[in-house]
């Protein structure tokens, strides 16, 4: 955990605080989001009613600082990082915004590989460690107000803890020069509380509205769970339309949710039946047929 040696004092205690609610256990990614929720709770926050005040303050939770340290051990998140920052590098990019970049894990490996690329980090709710652990990297900022003029901007897991995806997914594309990418990871499940159900819907629907939004969708960043989008429109955004798509996709949802738990099972169940009754109806005729 490279980070944990820039944390002060008491943020230690607080996270060894939480390591102790463990009983022992090893620190899994579902303990992990077990403790998440438990702070949700404790903090009296509530995902189908979003307060802003709440929310800020649980994002400023010590719990946070446990999970940008969970991530930089965590071989499936390094292994996510490792393949964007590698694709990046790959087509000398050299101005990327790490949008909510949390502990810096993603930029530092970005920074290594390539000294020739500056990476500029959002987070809004930025940690000392986090700024502490990048301090010896030149081409690594902290910035509070990222400027238009990028060539590639990363976003990993971000959008389903907000009420409105689509205005930030907008701001960020704003934020990206023509031709240049976005990379962005979504995690629209309810794995945690913190991930609002009024996002869920965007599962089934977040390509045609970044198609929408100007932008073109290259495919998978192999290695990871992030998809790979090229800006290919400088054209003021239609709103009405934009907010049109996503009041149909949220309307579709719980039929494709339906359809996703129930239908596709049941389809998957008969057509085992159908094919086992073939060969059971096959058996039955060569018997038959083999009878003197």
């Amino acid at each position: 955990m490279y980070t944990a040696k820039y944390l002060s004092d008491e943020e230690t205690a607080q996270v060894q605080q939480l390591i102790d609610e463990l009983d022992g256990e090893e620190l899994t990614l579902q303990r992990l989001w077990q403790l998440m929720d438990l702070v949700w709770d404790e903090m009296g926050c509530d995902n189908t009613s979003p307060d802003t005040e709440k929310f800020r303050r649980y994002y400023q939770h010590p719990v946070w600082l446990l999970n940008g340290l969970f991530i930089e051990s965590h071989d499936v998140s390094l292994t996510c990082r490792s393949a964007i920052s590698d694709w990046i590098v790959k087509r000398k990019l050299t101005k990327v915004l790490d949008f909510g970049g949390g502990f810096g894990t993603l930029a530092r490996t970005i920074a290594a590989q390539s000294f020739q690329t500056t990476v500029d980090i959002y987070e809004p709710f930025p940690t000392d460690a986090a700024q502490k652990s990048c301090q010896g990297y030149k081409n690594i900022t902290f910035v509070s107000q990222p400027m238009p003029g990028y060539d590639c901007l990363v976003c990993t897991d971000i959008l389903e803890h907000v009420s409105d995806p689509l205005a930030l997914l907008a701001n960020m594309i704003e934020l990206v020069q023509i031709n240049g990418y976005l990379i962005i990871a979504n995690h629209f499940h309810p794995s945690i509380k913190c991930h609002l159900p009024e996002t869920f819907h965007l599962r089934f629907s977040f390509d045609q509205l970044a198609i929408a939004m100007g932008l073109q969708v290259i495919g998978f960043c192999q290695g990871s769970h992030a998809t790979i989008y090229l800006k290919v429109s400088k054209q003021s955004l239609n709103w009405p339309k934009l907010r049109q798509i996503e009041a149909q996709s949220k309307r579709l949802f719980v039929l494709r949710e339906f359809n996703r738990r129930y239908v596709s099972i049941w389809k998957v169940r008969v057509k085992k039946l159908l094919i086992n009754f073939a060969d059971a109806c096959r058996q039955v005729l060569f018997k038959t047929r083999s009878t003197p």
